[in-house]
């Protein structure tokens, strides 16, 4: 049997084809390593009776209703705490960046949208999807039914970075977009100016919705491995640039965490949910983020 931490690396994960399976991997092994779980079931407030009709779930009839009527009763249940959540996944071309040729940025997001789809299903949280690039390319509408975990996952996996970003002018888009209170969690590796990007952030947290800003780097962006005199290519722009990375390390490793130090400020100072990740981290810091904002609402 696998153990908690081969369930939660990216690398073990990514070598499953199929995402629903993914996703069933990442969240046991994510149960299975909580001691004091804070993964809180539904509480449900019986409401009132309706009659039982065809699809109804029998476990749901209420004998005692039977009993005094002769008649199926189902007892209808409303949830006293739920949350609607999107997905907002970034598909530009940076994201399909990987440096061991093993999890890309865009694998990373992917596999890590679907854990979480698979938590927030089996929690009865309705859960949609939004998709940008320069613009926002696809929407799939929250829904809490199981058949809405298969939607989400079949369109995840259609998905490939390709293209340019225009990660503020998307999320003002969502922001006219989305109406209704939610958490919105946004999976992006942020290679853009960031003070248009904290406008539009600023201005989904104006409109009362939560965000958890999930920043994906791959390892290499974080730490920086490569030597000697190399020709980097932007996989959005083309543009090219020949530098000795022996002259320069120490000076990209300061200005990345700087970068990183800048968005974590900034979100904290807005009320937003900063969490740096990078390729090589295990999933279970990003799905404890998302329980953690889930409980602090209610």
């Amino acid at each position: 049997m696998p153990s908690v931490e081969q369930y939660l690396k990216p690398e073990v994960v990514n070598q499953i084809k199929r995402l629903d399976l993914r996703a069933q991997f990442v969240v046991k092994g994510f149960l299975q390593g909580l001691h004091a779980s804070p993964f809180q079931g539904f509480s449900v407030e019986f409401s009132e009776h309706r009659r039982y009709t065809a699809g109804d779930d029998p476990k749901d009839i209420d004998w005692l209703v039977y009993a005094k009527t002769d008649k199926y009763y189902v007892k209808k249940f409303e949830a006293e705490t739920n949350i609607t959540g999107y997905l907002l996944m970034d598909l530009s071309q940076s994201m399909g960046y990987t440096y061991r040729q093993e999890v890309t940025k865009f694998d990373y997001a992917i596999c890590l949208a679907a854990a979480l789809s698979y938590l927030m299903i089996h929690q009865q949280d309705p859960v949609g999807l939004v998709t940008f690039d320069e613009k926002i390319r696809d929407r799939l509408a929250p829904r809490s039914k199981r058949t809405q975990l298969g939607n989400v996952l079949a369109h995840l996996s259609k998905l490939k970075p390709a293209g340019m970003t225009d990660l503020a002018h998307s999320l003002s888009q969502v922001a006219s977009l989305i109406r209704q209170r939610s958490l919105l969690m946004v999976f992006s590796d942020l290679l853009v100016d960031s003070e248009p990007v904290m406008r539009s952030l600023r201005q989904l947290r104006h409109a009362g919705h939560d965000v958890i800003l999930f920043h994906i780097l791959d390892e290499a962006e974080v730490n920086f491995p490569i030597q000697g005199i190399v020709e980097f290519e932007d996989p959005e722009s083309l543009d090219r640039l020949t530098v000795d990375t022996n002259q320069y390390r120490s000076d990209y490793l300061d200005q990345v965490e700087s970068f990183c130090q800048q968005y974590r400020e900034d979100c904290f100072q807005s009320g937003i949910d900063y969490v740096r990740l990078d390729t090589s981290m295990q999933f279970d810091k990003a799905l404890t983020e998302y329980l953690q904002s889930r409980q602090a609402r209610f």
